[in-house]
């Protein structure tokens, strides 16, 4: 493929996604003026990271410079939290926030309009299906579930309830990502038989740390919520929930569905895969963590294409991205999408977020630190077009499924052979007990029908 200089490619090739140019930047506060019954209402559950400013980026952080929102409400297990989050908001140009230690609480409140979840994983299911019980719209953070039933009677919930239910599935806002995988769709590097996602992140061990009291201001019955009770202990606590397996999904759930989900995307599949395999463990460090560290899945579907991932949390030269295989060359998404085309792998595209065209809105978000996909969720909020969400409860729920399938091969030690249709495994009861919780703690108890 003869090289073309990248930026008239671009121009000549550029299909802008629906709502991505809508004229004026009109996103940001103050460019005008609104009327109250222009604003949504949102409340913000589980503050500590993500949730809260996360250097700006964070969910507060972007409801509040979002000129159609405000944050009216926060709900955490820990109050110790609440003093810093009101400053980050007030700080922003925001009012004070309500504030609520427990969600079902928050939920009782008639002037909020949506509620944006940032908890544990193991409490997303819950806060999603009681808020869409109660008619309020949802933006739940990746992965969307705990395990695969959650998921699908999240998926049930948005629809019985006609809410509008976003998975935080950044990327998919991502420009860069957009316009790679609109190429990859339309056959730059041909058929696509394989997509293979890495995550290479590295995570110091957490070591071993004994119970101890309850901290005050901590309400520990709701932090633990339908896992299993246990004592108090820090390295459950906070960020380091995410290395256990009664309140989290491991790498696979935190990052690898970033990576899988766009290859997904890339390769039009909207099935579950059919074969399962998954390898790893947990090196290096004397800790109490329970998921592994390095993990390597395969997916196959019944087309016979693959996806691989991917994750390693121990030392690495290698940068995290995603690679795709197709029938005519192979293809490159990190910080740059590149194909190379051939036998002889010669160099073909080789584009940077700098070469897509200028676009006002774009560049007005980008000042402001505002993301994209936060802006798309109001404006569905507004329009109650679920179908123009970027990352919909069920395309989070497919995405989310292969992190899950992928665990559950780890667990089993084995291959395995699964039903998209029933989403059951073959003929295999020891993994169907992994596709929910085996127990839910009351009152906490995730119901039957939505």
């Amino acid at each position: 493929m003869k090289k073309e200089n990248r930026r008239n490619f671009i121009k000549k090739t550029m299909v802008v996604s629906a709502g991505l140019t809508a004229g004026a930047p009109a996103y940001i506060k103050g460019f005008m003026q609104n009327k109250p019954s222009d604003v949504i209402n949102v409340a913000v559950a589980g503050i500590n990271d993500r949730g809260g400013l996360y250097g700006g980026s964070g969910h507060t952080a972007n409801f509040t410079k979002i000129k159609k929102s405000r944050v009216v409400a926060i709900c955490d297990v820990d109050e110790n939290l609440f003093p810093k989050a009101i400053a980050d908001i007030e700080a922003l140009g925001g009012e004070k926030p309500k504030t609520f230690a427990d969600f079902r609480r928050m939920l009782e409140s008639k002037e909020i309009d949506a509620v944006a979840i940032a908890t544990p994983d193991h409490w997303h299911a819950l806060m999603t299906i009681w808020a869409c019980q109660t008619g309020k719209d949802v933006y739940v953070e990746k992965p969307l579930s705990y395990n695969l039933v959650e998921g699908r009677r999240m998926v049930q919930a948005a629809r019985k309830y006609n809410r509008i239910v976003q998975t935080g599935t950044q990327h998919r806002a991502n420009r860069l990502s957009q316009k790679s995988i609109q190429l990859l769709m339309e056959g730059v590097i041909g058929d696509i038989y394989m997509g293979r996602g890495t995550v290479y992140r590295h995570r110091p061990s957490i070591g071993r740390v004994a119970d101890s009291p309850v901290p005050a201001g901590v309400n520990w019955d709701m932090y633990r919520g339908p896992a299993p009770m246990i004592p108090f202990n820090r390295n459950h606590f906070h960020y380091s929930w995410h290395w256990y397996w009664d309140t989290a999904t491991g790498e696979f759930g935190n990052n690898g569905v970033h990576a899988m989900d766009r290859i997904r995307m890339a390769m039009k599949k909207d099935v579950h895969p059919v074969k399962i395999s998954c390898c790893g463990g947990f090196y290096g460090w004397d800790s109490d963590q329970e998921v592994p560290n390095l993990q390597v899945a395969t997916f196959e579907y019944d087309d016979g294409k693959i996806m691989e991932l991917e994750v390693r949390s121990l030392f690495t030269p290698e940068e995290s991205g995603l690679a795709f295989f197709g029938t005519k060359g192979y293809a490159i998404l990190g910080n740059s999408f590149q194909t190379f085309m051939g036998p002889k792998r010669e160099p073909g595209l080789n584009i940077t977020a700098k070469d897509l065209e200028a676009d006002p809105m774009w560049d007005e978000l980008g000042t402001a630190r505002i993301d994209y996909h936060f802006v798309n969720f109001l404006d569905c909020v507004r329009s109650r077009k679920w179908q123009d969400l970027l990352a919909d409860v069920n395309e989070g729920h497919m995405s989310s499924a292969m992190m899950h399938l992928g665990n559950i091969a780890y667990l089993t030690g084995r291959k395995l052979i699964f039903n998209g249709q029933t989403e059951k495994f073959v003929n295999d009861p020891e993994a169907d007990s992994y596709l929910s919780r085996k127990e839910y703690r009351k009152p906490y108890l995730l119901p039957e029908e939505v």
